[in-house]
C-alpha cells in the first residue's frame, strides 16, 4: 500500500514515458467543479478581508509551481523527473509531475496550514528555564510536511499509480525534506514577514512562475 523509495524499473520509466502533457483525452466536468471550489474559498476569504490567509494560499502555491517547473526542466535534462504522475490518476496533467486535482489541492494548502496555526501565531512550545522554544510556525510546518509526505508515499504505492517514482534515491524522507518542509515554512511564515519583504517574496516567485512558463512551455522544455 505504501511505497517509500523509487524502485528504478523499467515499468516505472515506461509510465513515464507514457505521460500525455496537457491532453484532454481524459477530460471530464470534475475539472470545473474544482475550479469553482477554489474560487469560492479564496474569494470568500478576500471578502472577511483575511488577507493574511490568502498570502498564505498563494505564497504555497507560488513556491509549489517553481517545484514543479523544476521537476519537468530535470525530466527534461536527465529524461526523467524527480516525480510524476500518471495517465489513469487524473483529468489533465498540467506539467510532468503535477495533474489539476493535485495543483488545485495545493492552492489551498497553505490556507489550510495557516488557519491550523493558533490564534497567536507568536506561541512557542517547549519554553522552559528560560530557553526560546521552538515557534508555533515551525511545527505546524514540520506536521504538514510529514503529513504530506506519508500520503504521498501511499499514492506511489497506488494500483494506478497516482504518483510515479523513478529514482531508486528519491521517496519519503527527500520529499520530506526538501519539498514539503519549504511548502509549509513559507505559508506559515510569509504572511507575518514586514510587508516590504513580504511582497518583495510574493510578487518575485509569480513573477518567476510566470516568466518560466512563458520561456519555457513554447520551446517544448516543459
Amino acid at each position: 500500500m505504501f511505497q517509500f523509495w523509487g524502485d528504478g524499473s523499467q515499468a516505472a520509466k515506461d509510465l513515464v514515458n507514457a505521460i500525455r502533457v496537457r491532453s484532454t483525452e481524459n477530460f471530464n466536468w470534475t475539472f470545473i467543479f474544482i475550479l469553482a471550489v477554489v474560487f469560492y474559498v479564496y474569494w470568500s476569504e478576500i471578502h472577511k478581508k483575511n488577507y493574511d490567509v490568502v498570502r498564505a494560499g498563494f505564497a504555497l502555491y507560488g513556491v509549489h509551481w517553481l517545484y514543479e517547473i523544476a521537476n519537468a526542466v530535470i525530466g527534461h535534462v536527465f529524461g526523467y523527473p524527480l516525480w510524476s504522475v500518471s495517465n489513469a490518476s487524473t483529468t489533465f496533467i498540467v506539467l510532468i509531475g503535477v495533474c489539476w486535482e493535485l495543483s488545485m489541492m495545493f492552492s489551498l494548502a497553505g490556507i489550510i496550514s495557516f488557519k491550523m496555526l493558533p490564534q497567536d501565531r507568536n506561541k512557542r512550545y517547549f519554553v522552559k528555564n528560560g530557553r526560546r522554544g521552538i515557534s508555533c510556525k515551525l511545527v505546524g510546518a514540520l506536521e504538514m510536511a510529514l503529513l504530506f509526505a506519508l500520503f504521498e508515499s501511499f499514492l506511489a504505492g497506488t494500483s494506478n499509480h497516482s504518483f510515479i517514482w523513478v529514482y531508486k534515491w528519491w521517496g519519503v524522507l527527500p520529499v520530506f525534506v526538501t519539498t514539503y518542509i519549504p511548502f509549509f515554512l513559507a505559508s506559515n511564515y510569509v504572511p507575518d514577514m514586514k510587508p516590504k519583504a513580504r511582497n518583495a517574496f510574493l510578487f518575485g516567485e509569480w513573477g518567476m512562475v510566470a516568466l518560466l512558463l512563458v520561456i519555457l512551455i513554447p520551446l517544448g522544455v516543459i
